[in-house]
């Protein structure tokens, strides 16, 4: 599917499944998620429009062309796939300061909201998933859609988490599957809560602020700790 744009062989930028498609001969495994992995680990940088959709010029496919081939031909570690690119004058896309993962917001205004909230048929098209799927995530709690007008509709992250079930599940793990790690979700969700339950409680605006930015901290490190934790016990097994 191109979505009305070109190729990359064309001027005219690709939406992420439009990128994935044409890399999809070349790259069997490549997915919308493995893009996404790409842009969090500031690897590349695609433009977002007005309404937050990410946008992949020429240069972006290329440099993920590039990426994937490494990748795969050469079984690179990104972190050495980033040297590469540096060392051939392709800049790593990682900017001073920048965290080693990535920034978690928990509140969004009510104009970027709107603009990130998608219905059915345009979150199916963005993720990759099909309807049952979906259906699916929402029967299990796993995402959370709202009516609006009589319309179903979905915010970005709902979005997200179809498009990282969509991929799971062609490995065959179904919807149900995953209601383990929405406990483990929910879990740790009350841990936080309860350390930082004073400050989110306080009548005083600013503690407040401070709590809710204390909140998103612990969140962003605890999941990047469940990233680590989980890399390190899948390799007990495949450096046996």
């Amino acid at each position: 599917m191109r979505d009305g744009t070109e190729t990359d062989g064309g001027s005219k930028p690709l939406n992420i499944g439009a990128v994935v498609e044409l890399l999809k001969d070349e790259f069997p495994d490549v997915s919308i998620s493995k893009i996404r992995y790409l842009e969090d680990e500031r690897l590349i940088a695609p433009k977002r429009s007005a309404g937050g959709y990410r946008k992949f010029s020429k240069a972006d496919i290329e440099r993920i062309r590039t990426i994937l081939t490494l990748q795969r031909d050469e079984f690179l570690p990104l972190k050495v796939i980033r040297q590469e690119l540096s060392r051939k004058g392709v800049v790593a896309v990682r900017p001073a300061g920048a965290r080693r993962f990535k920034k978690v917001s928990l509140k969004q205004d009510d104009k970027a909201a709107g603009a990130k909230s998608f219905t059915l048929a345009e979150a199916l098209e963005t993720s990759g998933a099909d309807e049952g799927l979906v259906r699916e995530l929402e029967d299990y709690g796993l995402i959370s859609g709202q009516s609006s007008g009589g319309t179903r509709r979905y915010d970005q992250t709902d979005v997200e988490v179809m498009a990282a079930a969509s991929d799971l599940a062609e490995y065959g793990v179904a919807a149900r599957n995953l209601r383990t790690l929405k406990s483990s979700v929910d879990r740790e969700s009350a841990l936080l809560l309860q350390i930082l339950s004073p400050t989110l409680r306080s009548r005083n605006p600013q503690t407040r602020k401070e709590g809710i930015a204390a909140l998103e901290n612990l969140a962003t490190v605890s999941s990047y700790l469940k990233h680590l934790l989980l890399i390190k016990d899948l390799r007990n097994y495949t450096t046996r």
